[in-house]
């Protein structure tokens, strides 16, 4: 009897590794039919220091599965998010931001790093197909220019869009789409692979002017305060001297 079940395992136990993979393989077509059919566009809203970035990703395949849509936005030292606002805005829509860093938000642009952002939806269920995200961003004071620039540009590039599922293993057989380390959740309690779409074409980053000083007219603005608080001072006390205030 011992031998008629080992030899009933021994059977059963290529034909169940054999159905792991073939859902494996399933789970990972789907997979490369979302990476194939899926696009990011991103625009800018508002002037000024305070703008707002919104990305669109669109998600054009017919297969509705559990894959999870992640996006990664690289931003320059010349702007910074607002950590408080960024919170109070997640309790109103659907997304929710995980930042690489802490936020200094009353640092010049030179003094200043670049920081990563992680655009999770907060969602229950199965991804949008359109979902839309609206990051406000803040401009940095920038250094006066000492060649006569009133204007200074900073760049802003489109934001990676990942794709994951775990039921997909065999991420190899994604290319050319690249695998990427990145937070499972907004939680940042794991790492795991997710997979990053391959553009076909190369996006133009999106450009902010911001206003900057002439350093050039340091010398007379100082100079000029200078003498017009010296002149307040000496009328002032005169006009104290001459009427015996003190």
């Amino acid at each position: 009897m011992y031998f008629i079940l080992l030899f009933v395992f021994s059977c059963l136990s290529p034909c169940h590794c054999l159905v792991e993979k073939d859902e494996n393989q399933d789970h990972c077509d789907v997979l490369k039919q979302w990476l194939q059919s899926s696009s990011v566009s991103v625009e800018l809203s508002k002037k000024g220091f305070h703008r707002e970035v919104i990305t669109t990703v669109e998600l054009k395949s017919d297969v509705l599965s559990d894959v999870r849509v992640l996006l990664v936005h690289r931003w320059p030292r010349g702007v910074y998010v607002d950590p408080y606002q960024l919170a109070s805005l997640s309790d109103q829509r659907d997304w929710k931001i995980l930042l690489d860093s802490t936020i200094d938000l009353e640092l010049p642009a030179h003094k200043a790093s670049g920081f990563i952002t992680y655009v999770y939806p907060s969602h229950i269920g199965p991804t949008p197909r359109s979902p839309k995200v609206t990051i406000p961003v803040h401009g940095r004071y920038h250094e006066p220019s000492f060649v006569g620039e009133t204007f200074t540009s900073v760049d802003i590039e489109a934001p990676e869009l990942l794709l994951w599922t775990v039921q997909c293993t065999q991420l190899n057989t994604l290319q050319p789409h690249a695998v990427v380390d990145a937070p499972c959740t907004v939680s940042n309690s794991s790492t795991c692979q997710w997979v990053k779409i391959q553009h076909q074409q190369e996006f133009s980053p999106l450009r902010f002017q911001f206003p900057v000083g002439d350093a050039s007219l340091v010398a007379p603005v100082c100079g000029g305060t200078l003498l017009v608080t010296m002149m307040c001072c000496a009328a002032l006390s005169r006009y104290m001297w001459k009427h015996r205030i003190i």
